[in-house]
């Protein structure tokens, strides 16, 4: 069976201590991730974790670095991700905002509440990796993101 990859990005929200977490379903689990999704080919990574954040959480997302590109392989089918992991602080509540189809709550939790969940209930291994690189201070200014824009 042939690989496919595919490019997703989140979003690292850390207020007051706490994180910016989504309770969802993922293939019948309940699980915890940060604001998270795919990469849409006429968006830039950049505006992809704003629109996510949004969607998932109800918040408004202002990226201001972001803390690292990851790999994950999935260990049940030969689909492999790439990951860009922004992060930045939150803007406006728009509590009427409807949260995307299997998001069952925004909520904001501790890195020990993140790491007291079992495996299982962490969306990859990726959550807490991201925040601990977070925590360790990894950051890139956004200007190292370019969109080449060919004309012909």
């Amino acid at each position: 069976m042939p690989s496919t990859s595919h490019i997703t990005i989140a979003s690292i929200i850390e207020r007051d201590g706490k994180y910016l977490m989504v309770r969802e379903l993922a293939n019948g689990l309940e699980v915890y991730n940060q604001p998270a999704g795919h990469w849409e080919v006429d968006e830039t990574l950049e505006d992809a974790a704003i629109r996510e954040t949004l969607e998932e959480t109800a918040w408004e997302f202002i990226p201001d670095s972001f803390t690292g590109i990851y790999r994950w392989k999935h260990p049940e089918k030969p689909d492999v991700y790439l990951r860009v992991t922004f992060s930045g602080r939150v803007g406006r509540f728009f509590p009427d905002q409807p949260l995307d189809n299997g998001i069952l709550e925004a909520l904001w939790m501790t890195r020990e509440e993140i790491a007291a969940l079992p495996e299982i209930k962490r969306r990859s291994a990726m959550v807490l990796q991201s925040i601990d690189d977070y925590e360790k201070g990894h950051r890139c200014d956004l200007t190292m993101l370019s969109d080449v824009i060919e004309t012909w």
